[in-house]
């Protein structure tokens, strides 16, 4: 079947089959977050992006293989409370930016910074700091694929709280590290929601910044 993105909590997993990566994107309660699984068609390796809630679904969705890490996109709550259960039972390294590791719940093993990289099996993906949302956040790019957490969605950037300052600094970060350099169709996997592509989203830039949100 084809990808869509279309997730719903209780639902099962949308998958799409790429050359290199397998993508499994699970909606999980209560704040319908975004968990996504990457396998590395080469080896079996996975890692977990965001191991927001439902601990047991998320078992589940990986299995009977490895994961060799978990990311945890930024610090809040939402996005890790099934993350020292997952942890535990998988032996995963907790992957994290440094500005944001202290709020986990569990040691980070893993700090990252931008331009660092992320592997999954033979796969490597590009970490992005995107400051704003919170000091620590990133994204995650395999070419043509991004992963941004609640930095990016349909529509607009991360919740800055209204914050003048913390929303010029997501706007940039996301105009020169994201806009400014990948493709229009890079395919967005948010946090939340829906995904889209960086060429639906790029005409809006001008009112986002207009609008200040």
């Amino acid at each position: 079947m084809t990808y869509t993105g279309d997730v719903r909590v209780g639902g099962p997993a949308d998958v799409r089959e790429l050359a290199a990566l397998t993508i499994s994107k699970l909606a999980v309660g209560p704040f319908d977050n975004n968990a996504y699984l990457l396998r590395c068609n080469e080896t079996g390796d996975g890692v977990l992006i965001d191991a927001a809630a439902e601990a047991d679904r998320l078992l589940a969705l990986i299995g009977d293989r490895p994961i060799s890490g978990i990311v945890t996109t930024h610090r809040h709550g939402d996005h890790w409370q099934a993350l020292e259960r997952v942890a535990g039972a998988t032996g995963a390294t907790v992957v994290a930016h440094p500005l944001d590791a202290a709020a986990l719940p569990v040691p980070v093993g893993l700090r990252v910074e931008h331009g660092d990289e992320v592997t999954v099996g033979v796969v490597a993906l590009e970490v992005i700091h995107l400051r704003g949302h919170t000091p620590g956040s990133i994204a995650l790019y395999h070419p043509g694929h991004l992963f941004t957490g609640d930095s990016l969605f349909p529509g607009g950037v991360g919740n800055t709280n209204k914050d003048p300052k913390r929303f010029a600094q997501l706007f940039a970060d996301v105009s020169e590290r994201i806009f400014g350099r990948l493709p229009d169709e890079t395919w967005v996997y948010p946090g939340h929601g829906g995904d889209t592509t960086l060429g639906a989203e790029r005409p809006f830039l001008p009112e986002w910044r207009e609008r200040g949100w």
